[in-house]
């Protein structure tokens, strides 16, 4: 019915229109009442018979990306984002780290962030997030000005990288220093360097995230947050990663979603990573001591509504069904939340 009645209506209008009797911006807003109007019954209609629009325009309730190193390095971006679209994915987490050819990302020209872009609409897949652990060996703590400056020049290069990608989320690691000694002074530079990144994050309108890292500086949710504290930004909040903070939990002997539940209101998405006591990284997914439905609970309680599944490519003949196994695990406890 309200198909015929649309097309009789746009007959007559296109009738008056021929016949000078009415102003073509008079139609548009018309036009645009009657689409407003049908929408509405649309909507009554979904209430009264659900069934019949079940599948249609339905509001994903999460979303989970793949870290971009668990896929083969030689592929090309439209090879890597098609594979993590075949392994269910909704996002790839784009990886600058602290290889030569990594950091070179933030320094691409308009073409060759063009070609990134154009992978991104081929594939039907975007880049969501970014993890910058670069600032690892390049540490914002560092004793060293110029590799604090090298740290913050990777820091907002990253962030204008991000900004031009359609990024929204950029993960930094919580380490005022790795590759030395955590003192006094090196927390006092990773603080005046982190409300630096805070002020660039606002400027871009960016969010960045601590990760929760391995050594003691901040491998827990609690430890993040009083940073986030410190720098009261809206734009620097806390990506926790669930392995990092599970061998926190069992080293020190606290609860993993206490810990996790302190960072409410100040979460913007979930590293999903298995790990094992003492062993950070390469542990394959449900052979660890993660609490997946656990944390995952946990997190979804406090309005975490964006996962990461973090794991590498180790050089398996079976990398992709190991990526795709990631995802089919936690989309299963996800779904039980969604």
């Amino acid at each position: 019915i309200r198909c015929r009645t649309y097309r009789r209506l746009k007959k007559n209008i296109w009738k008056a229109l021929k016949n000078n009797k009415m102003h073509i911006c008079a139609i548009n807003e018309i036009m645009l009442k009657d689409r407003k109007r049908n929408a509405i019954m649309q909507s009554k209609e979904m209430l009264i018979y659900p069934e019949k629009y079940k599948g249609d325009c339905m509001m994903k309730k999460y979303e989970i990306g793949l870290y971009e190193k668990a896929i083969r390095n030689t592929l090309s971006w439209s090879e890597k984002l098609k594979c993590a679209k075949e392994c269910g994915y909704d996002y790839l987490e784009i990886s600058i780290d602290a290889t030569d050819e990594k950091i070179k990302r933030i320094f691409m020209n308009a073409d060759e962030k063009k070609k990134i872009m154009e992978a991104v609409f081929e594939t039907g897949l975007p880049i969501g997030s970014m993890s910058v652990s670069a600032l690892t060996k390049y540490a914002l703590g560092d004793p060293k000005k110029e590799t604090r400056d090298k740290a913050m020049q990777i820091a907002e290069k990253a962030i204008e990288l991000a900004v031009d990608l359609g990024v929204r989320t950029v993960m930094i690691p919580g380490y005022d220093i790795y590759f030395g000694e955590s003192t006094i002074e090196t927390k006092k530079y990773f603080l005046e360097n982190v409300k630096k990144i805070a002020e660039i994050a606002e400027r871009e309108g960016i969010l960045v995230g601590f990760e929760t890292m391995e050594n003691n500086f901040m491998n827990t949710t609690g430890k993040a947050v009083q940073y986030v504290n410190m720098v009261d930004s809206a734009y620097l909040k806390i990506y926790p990663d669930a392995g990092n903070i599970t061998n926190a939990a069992v080293e020190n002997q606290h609860d993993v979603c206490e810990d996790l539940s302190l960072g409410k209101g100040k979460l913007i998405a979930l590293h999903l990573k298995e790990t094992k006591p003492g062993i950070f990284r390469e542990v394959p997914f449900l052979t660890g001591h993660v609490q997946f439905e656990k944390i995952i609970n946990t997190a979804w309680n406090l309005g975490v509504r964006r996962y990461v599944t973090e794991l590498w490519d180790v050089g398996k003949e079976t990398w992709k069904e190991d990526i795709c196994f990631a995802n089919q695990s936690m989309r299963t406890i996800l779904d039980r939340e969604a």
